[in-house]
């Protein structure tokens, strides 16, 4: 039987960027593939550019950091069946994220952080099953579509609004939302700013 494999954009170490947990260590595993098509996606290389790595060799890539903290990430990663990858990390004491724009139910039972970015739609299933909810908001984003995540924040579930490229204006209307709405969180993209990589 063929080892298992997925297509891998890249494999790299540098410090969690957005969210709730931004500015801890991970080790960044980006899969290929993306069939959103967002026009303000920062990663749109990753949506045809890949390298199909058998699991094995992926587990011993990650394995060269000082580091047992993965984000698998895209591309969208639901779009492959990583949960094997997962559960084998899992097994080996790995602290296993995911980013995932939520768009089809995952199994993401040996996940333990899971991030949604809902872009054009978005399964409940995985609202539901999410740490995070974080949403980019631009001056078209409508005000209803942001309001409608509002019931998913909790104390398991962070509702996070990201301005999106950082881009002043953006930021400023995060920032009056949140104040009208104190249970959400702001959500920059510090590796930007940082010039982190």
């Amino acid at each position: 039987m063929p080892l298992q494999s997925l297509k891998v954009n890249e494999i790299f170490y540098s410090l969690q960027g957005e969210g709730p947990l931004t500015g801890t260590a991970a080790v960044f595993l980006r899969l290929a593939g993306c069939s959103m098509g967002c026009s303000f996606c920062d990663t749109q290389y990753a949506a045809a550019q890949g390298t199909d790595m058998p699991l094995p060799d992926i587990i011993a890539a990650l394995e060269q950091y000082p580091c047992r903290n993965v984000i698998i990430t895209g591309g969208e990663p639901t779009e492959q069946n990583f949960a094997p990858l997962a559960h084998a990390l899992k097994r080996r004491g790995w602290t296993v994220q995911m980013e995932s724009n939520g768009a089809q139910d995952a199994d993401v039972s040996n996940i333990d952080f899971l991030v949604v970015s809902p872009k054009k739609h978005v399964c409940k299933d995985m609202l539901q099953k999410a740490h995070c909810i974080k949403i980019v908001v631009d001056q078209d984003t409508p005000l209803e579509t942001i309001a409608t995540y509002f019931p998913y924040a909790n104390a398991r579930t962070a509702v996070c609004l990201q301005p999106c490229s950082n881009k002043q204006e953006n930021i400023d209307l995060c920032v009056k939302l949140i104040k009208q709405n104190p249970f959400l969180r702001l959500s920059l993209q510090m590796h930007k700013l940082a010039h982190i990589r």
